[in-house]
């Protein structure tokens, strides 16, 4: 099982509390914004817990179907329709002695929420097609990126269903809270990257952990993931500079140039990150103002001047709302 990773003080508590919820068989409600790793917090408290040696189940709930919601949960039985030639056992089944992990609950449809509140009311079930009524002793883990108490004063789940999961809760924190986490994760990123393409280690530089520190993460864990990936596939030096990692270098200058204008700071009073990335920022500038007027506002002729793809250039000349036309000469 691959643990949460991470040293700051507030994953160290969630991991504690996760923990803590291994120790008990009652539901489990984990809320967190996308990409802060509800599926391996579950996977925690399963394989923390005395059920380690039973199935982990992972249920994407948006992927039911209303009208297979039940088949796919509880299975059928030979001859329960048409297709079935044999009898063929639901999630519940497979996850006997173990945990059932719902994904994206909230997306469960009204009539879904009705067939899964019914379960959890009894933990009894019945195939379709089945006479007698069986028992689970499968554990269920509910995983939401939205309120589900909003979702319920929306008018959009049922207020028992939400009870039902709600008997322990925890709330994962996004990747911006966790403080100090992000280099940890990102070296080890790097070395995932490694093994799955059967590669040589490589590592960051400082500058680009100072960039990566610096970002707001909204994608949180899953993003920092992708990013060191993509990054890792870009060079193909031992060490990964802010090169591969321009898009992150562009939000940061356009954050740090913000900030500077709201505030009238000085840049050598910045933090070296913030002040070199402002620099930075102001030297693009006037380098594009001044390669249009040299080539009158013409982009392919700019673009052949200064050594760069066209493409390219139009994407500065768009993050620096840079109107070529003013270059240009009247008709």
């Amino acid at each position: 099982m691959s643990a949460m990773l991470g040293q700051s003080a507030v994953l160290l508590s969630v991991r504690e509390e996760l923990r803590r919820f291994s120790a008990c068989d009652v539901p489990v409600l984990i809320e967190g914004e996308t990409g802060t790793g509800k599926e391996l917090a579950a996977r925690e408290i399963h394989y923390s817990s005395s059920r380690r040696d039973r199935p982990f189940v992972p249920v994407n709930c948006g992927a039911l179907p209303d009208h297979l919601i039940e088949n796919e949960l509880f299975g059928h039985e030979r001859g329960a329709y048409t297709d079935a030639t044999s009898a063929r056992p639901g999630l519940v089944d497979h996850a006997r002695g173990g945990t059932l992990f719902l994904d994206e609950v909230d997306t469960l449809s009204a009539k879904a929420q009705v067939t899964l509140l019914r379960f959890l009311e009894s933990n009894e079930f019945r195939p379709i097609g089945g006479g007698l009524a069986r028992v689970s002793d499968a554990r269920v883990i509910a995983a939401t990126n939205s309120s589900l108490r909003q979702r319920v004063a929306d008018g959009l789940f049922r207020r028992d269903l939400e009870y039902r999961l709600n008997a322990l809760y925890v709330r994962l924190p996004p990747l911006r809270e966790r403080a100090g986490d992000v280099p940890l994760l990102a070296a080890h990123f790097l070395d995932l990257a490694a093994r799955r393409l059967d590669g040589l280690s490589k590592a960051w530089t400082n500058e680009a952990t100072q960039i990566l520190c610096a970002h707001h993460w909204p994608g949180n864990v899953r993003e920092l993931e992708n990013l060191a990936l993509r990054a890792y596939m870009r060079t193909n030096e031992p060490v990964v500079d802010v090169s591969a990692i321009t898009e992150l270098v562009d939000i940061a200058c356009e954050e740090v140039v913000e900030a500077f204008r709201a505030h009238s700071t000085d840049p050598m009073d910045l933090p070296y990150l913030a002040a070199k990335s402002h620099a930075m920022h102001a030297f693009e500038h006037r380098y594009l103002t001044h390669l249009m007027a040299r080539t009158g506002g013409n982009v392919s002729s700019a673009a052949r001047l200064s050594g760069t793809e066209r493409r390219q250039l139009g994407k500065l000349l768009k993050k620096h709302g840079i109107d070529i036309r003013r270059f240009r000469s009247p008709p």
